[in-house]
């Protein structure tokens, strides 16, 4: 198979991007998919992602974790799948498309900057020493000291992988506050099974934990990850938050074609 791809990247969260509007990509392929996102072996990316023909909305996104199974909605990668689709001609400057967790509306201006929204946040588990809510993917948000010198590795693998999750498992976020409404964070991402540069579902579930705890009262919250940074803003309906968009840069990196 000769195949067409693109490199894209957001905060360092970095994708393999697949045009399969001609459905020619085999889906069912895991270990093609695992291969393409190997960065010793293959092309090298956090996960893959597939840009489909949708019959109501402008695309439809399908998404891979880089060990090759189809995973949960990735805030960053629906970010760069629009930067995808504007230089594939598919849109223009906004972006209707369907992703594994629902439907989904973003804008992109002319410095490559993506205005995604997430799905609305119904219900939220908060304990004494973490919360855990789904953005579109399960998160584990926790504040810890000395972030900078923090385990993420190990200690994101130990509660992904503890009781508290069992086999599905959930993505680890490590928290800092650093201002009244901005925060650093590092997360432990399931699927890619190590800190990544960047988790755009996680800076969205940080966000929203640390105004429902009180950590901030504001309801757009920069967040500082190790590739970059985000803003998640919201609104707080009836103890439900809606309206949430994750806001940064997308990045296409380069294009190429690989025989496998």
């Amino acid at each position: 198979m000769n195949l067409a791809f693109y490199k894209y990247q957001g905060t360092g969260n970095d994708f393999v991007m697949i045009d399969n509007r001609q459905n020619n990509f085999d889906k069912k392929n895991t270990k093609l998919v695992a291969f393409l996102c190997d960065r010793r072996f293959g092309v090298g990316g956090d996960g893959l992602i597939l840009l489909e023909n949708h019959e109501k909305y402008d695309f439809k996104m399908v998404y891979y974790n880089a060990d090759g199974n189809e995973s949960s909605m990735c805030g960053n990668g629906g970010r760069c799948l629009v930067a995808f689709a504007k230089q594939l001609g598919v849109i223009t400057n906004k972006a209707e498309f369907e992703a594994i967790d629902g439907y989904h509306f973003a804008t992109i201006d002319e410095n490559g900057i993506v205005s995604l929204q997430m799905k609305n946040v119904t219900d939220m588990e908060i304990h004494n020493e973490y919360a855990f809510l789904d953005t579109g993917s399960p998160h584990h948000v926790q504040l810890v000291e000395n972030l900078k010198q923090f385990d993420v590795k190990n200690e994101g693998a130990k509660l992904r992988y503890s009781d508290l999750y069992g086999k599905v498992g959930s993505n680890i976020n490590f928290v800092n506050q650093i201002e009244s409404d901005e925060f650093a964070l590092r997360t432990y991402e399931r699927g890619v099974e190590d800190e990544t540069l960047s988790c755009g579902t996680g800076a969205t579930a940080v966000a929203i934990a640390m105004y429902k705890t009180g950590k901030t009262t504001s309801n757009n919250v920069r967040l500082n990850v190790e590739g970059g940074s985000l803003e998640v803003s919201f609104k707080e309906v009836n103890g439900q938050f809606v309206d949430v968009f994750l806001k940064g840069p997308a990045t296409f990196v380069f294009e190429g074609r690989i025989n496998k």
